[in-house]
């Protein structure tokens, strides 16, 4: 790791750390201090970097056809600051009615929009993409992975919602209408995930430090925000080691679609075990 790399670390530790303190704890102003402390660091370590290299023709240094700009730890940190502030705008409490579900869009869109425009338009680095088509054939072990998900959904999810009583954060599902909102919410929430936590968060913070200390980062905050919505008691036994396998699974095939597909299939799940655990007998094909 180089010594840039290790400098790094720190500020987008503290940036990331808002997220339990937001979402976890319910400490904002904790939250903000974390995040303007990550971020003005990160300005601080930076200052006097070089922002740009020069590019030369083979062995002629004089020769100069171009500069590339070098990516931005503090616009890079100020993103994913932006996108948890417009998460943190509202309450992550799991409600079906159309007020909620209209706030829920408006916010978590906006969390993925806002950072994106912003990165394209204002600080014109591209620095955040959405690889939905790698015109990759997806290998053996991805679809086996993808039927090993629904396995071992079947298996340990029914036992954490119904023991743990965590399917109690969720709101009480028992007319089609509710269901079906419910179906909506879980799957709209699982695409944004991976927009957000992989696509932006993660994708930020690789361009700084190498793979695992990103996706340890990413993690916090993933996991924080999953706490909040619901995934509570002893959930983070679930949901640390799926959201490291996501950001995993996306450095090795670097495609948002499979991502996405293996999210909606775990959510797939969540949602039939909500259903089941609310109205018992429903849906007879669990163990628990």
């Amino acid at each position: 790791m180089t010594a840039t790399a290790w400098r790094s670390i720190p500020p987008a530790a503290l940036v990331c750390a808002a997220a339990p303190a937001f979402f976890v704890l319910g400490w904002t102003w904790v939250g903000w201090v974390l995040l303007v402390a990550g971020v003005g660091i990160a300005a601080l370590v930076e200052r006097g970097s070089p922002r740009a290299v020069t590019i030369s023709v083979g062995h002629r240094p004089g020769w100069v056809v171009g500069e590339r700009r070098l990516p931005s730890l503090t616009r890079d940190l100020s993103l994913i600051a932006l996108g948890m502030l417009i998460v943190h705008a509202i309450s992550l409490e799991a409600k079906l009615d159309d007020l909620a579900m209209l706030r829920f869009t408006l916010a978590l869109g906006g969390a993925v929009l806002v950072p994106y425009l912003v990165s394209r338009f204002v600080y014109r680095d591209r620095a955040i993409s959405f690889p939905w088509r790698t015109r990759q054939r997806w290998a053996r072990w991805q679809w086996i992975w993808l039927v090993a998900v629904l396995v071992l959904g079947w298996l340990i999810l029914p036992f954490y919602f119904i023991s743990s009583g965590a399917y109690q954060n969720w709101p009480v599902v028992d007319t089609p209408d509710l269901i079906a909102r419910l179906f909506v919410g879980v799957g709209a929430v699982g695409i944004w995930d991976e927009l957000f936590f992989i696509c932006t968060v993660f994708a930020l913070l690789r361009r700084h430090m190498p793979m695992v200390a990103a996706n340890t980062l990413q993690a916090v905050v993933f996991v924080s925000f999953l706490w909040e919505l619901g995934y509570r008691e002893w959930g983070p036994v679930l949901t640390i080691p799926f959201a490291l396998l996501q950001g995993w699974i996306f450095v090795r095939t670097h495609s948002l679609t499979y991502v996405v597909t293996v999210h909606l299939l775990f959510d797939a799940v969540v949602f039939a075990v909500l259903v089941h655990a609310h109205n018992p007998g429903m849906l007879p094909f669990f163990l628990v």
